[in-house]
């Protein structure tokens, strides 16, 4: 799905830490009374969501391909 393990690792990063960490940002501002931080805090939770989605089916066609890479050695 990724043509370089290096992107593979940035969309995690992305997803594992600086979109919850927007979040939580988000949220936190919400709390403060700014106008729309509700929406953003749904639409960066929305995204995290998706973006989990996509690295774990990357993970699990690239451990895929590991296997058989290994069986036909």
């Amino acid at each position: 799905m990724f043509k370089s393990d290096k992107t593979y690792d940035t969309l995690k990063a992305i997803a594992l830490f600086f979109v919850p960490v927007s979040g939580f940002i988000a949220s936190v501002i919400n709390v403060l009374g700014v106008p729309y931080a509700d929406k953003v805090t749904a639409i960066l939770t929305a995204a995290d969501t998706c973006l989990g989605g996509i690295v774990a089916i990357a993970k699990k066609r690239y451990d895929e391909k590991l296997k058989e890479a290994k069986e036909d050695e």
